[in-house]
Parts: structure tokens; sequence; C-alpha cells
């Protein structure tokens, strides 16, 4: 079966049933696992599907919830991540921060230290933090509430700093890191270029999944702080790539 085939009928399984396991699709089309990751992952390049752990969907970008209500989800793994994350930082060092919901938590926990210089698009963290932050300068958004576009950028570009902090939407270990907004991912892509080390914070309802906009490969990772409801696979699989860093 050509390949041109075979994803149109990838594509056809998919909008019947709005989600289908990997292995279900290879056994319907008589090929090999291997041989339909490669074509979800050129379908989900192609903006054609939405990939998740084991499987795909044909929603590549449901639309995302609202900062505010993002905020309360998984609110304990994401406190647990943060605290897990500033016991990582040193005195004296910079950081990057981008506007995720774990970032702003983190934000809230060092307040009381360790004692790191900020800078940050994230409105909430700059307040929170006062002195110790530098607010980049841009344009604000309706949906997140933080600054964004060229001048965002051209600031980030002023500095180099210890570590970038991000907060992806998704973390897979094929399809890498990704983001729901293409704005968003402009900015961590920047931050990431101005540090010397990259530290990845996605609660484990992150892993696996994967967004619409990727920003890189996860092996650009330095590490990555989830929580202990990781999938054991996943796990296994990230750990080839990154330091996995569990929070208690």
């Amino acid at each position: 079966m050509l390949k041109e085939e075979r994803q149109r009928r990838i594509l056809a399984i998919l909008r019947e049933r709005a989600n289908a396991r990997t292995i279900d699709i290879a056994m319907e089309l008589n090929v090999s696992r291997e041989t339909v990751r490669r074509d979800l992952v050129e379908l989900q390049g192609e903006g054609e599907i939405g990939r998740v752990h084991g499987g795909a969907t044909i929603n590549s970008s449901p639309p995302e919830e609202p900062f505010q209500l993002r905020m309360q989800l998984h609110r304990t793994e994401k406190l647990a991540i943060a605290r897990r994350t500033a016991s990582l930082l040193k005195d004296g060092e910079a950081v990057f921060l981008d506007a995720g919901t774990t970032t702003t938590i983190l934000a809230e926990i060092l307040r009381d230290g360790p004692d790191v210089q900020v800078i940050t698009n994230l409105q909430s963290a700059a307040t929170l933090l006062r002195d110790r932050a530098f607010m980049l300068g841009g344009r604000f958004s309706d949906s997140v509430p933080a600054t964004f576009g060229e001048l965002t950028l051209a600031n980030i570009r002023s500095f180099h700093v210890d570590v970038a902090i991000i907060s992806p939407t998704g973390v897979d270990p094929e399809w890498g890191l990704s983001y729901y907004d293409v704005h968003e991912c402009a900015v961590a892509r920047a931050m990431c270029d101005q540090a010397q080390r990259t530290t990845v914070l996605a609660d484990s309802s992150k892993i696996g999944v994967s967004s619409r906009v990727r920003l890189d490969g996860i092996e650009t990772t330095d590490i990555l702080v989830t929580d202990r409801h990781i999938d054991a696979d996943l796990h296994a699989k990230l750990a080839k790539h990154v330091q996995v860093v569990l929070a208690p």
C-alpha cells in the first residue's frame, strides 16, 4: 500500500472514530506499528491530527481552557513540581520564566527563596517577585496575563541566563515539546536560546500529549520536572533523552 493511500485511510479511521490506538490502526491496515507511527508524525506535522500516548486523534487543536481555569487543574501536582524546581535553583542565578500555570505557581514559591533574578513575560510573576524580577516588554495577550510579540523577543535577546524554565502544553517522546499558541512557543524558544540550560515543568497530564506548535525535540531539554503519576512507559522513554526529576 502506497504511503498516500495509507495516510488517507488513517485519516478516514480517525474521522469516523475521533481517536484510535496505533496498534488498532496497524492491525486494520495490516502494516507495522512503526509504519503507522511514522505516518502519524507526518500527519501531525501537516496539522491533520493530534497525537496522544499510544494513538492519535483527529482533533489536532482543541480550544485551550481559560488561563484561570487551568490554574486550578492538577494544582496539587503543579505545586509539588514548583517546590521541587525551586530546590534545584541556586542563590544568585538568573532565570527565565515563561507564561505557564506551573511557572506562575513557581513564582509564588520563589517569593521565599532561593534568591534568584527572574526575567519573565508573566505579569503575575513580576508582581509577586517585585525587585527580583524584570518584566519583559511587549503586547499583552487577551487570553494569558503576559506579554508577547517582537518587543518581547527583542528583550529576551538582551539577556543571557543560567536556566530557562518553561511550561509547555505537551511533552511527548516523539513529537517533543509543544505549545497551543504560536506566540507562547516563540517566547519559550527565545528563552531557551539565551539560557545555558533548560528545565521543563509538566504535570503528568501533559506527558505523552502533543499540541499544535512544536518547540523542539525532548533531547534539547536538560531537566524535566513532573509528578509521580507519570506513566511508567513514558517515563522510561523520556529518561533516555532527559533527566527526569519526580516531584514528591
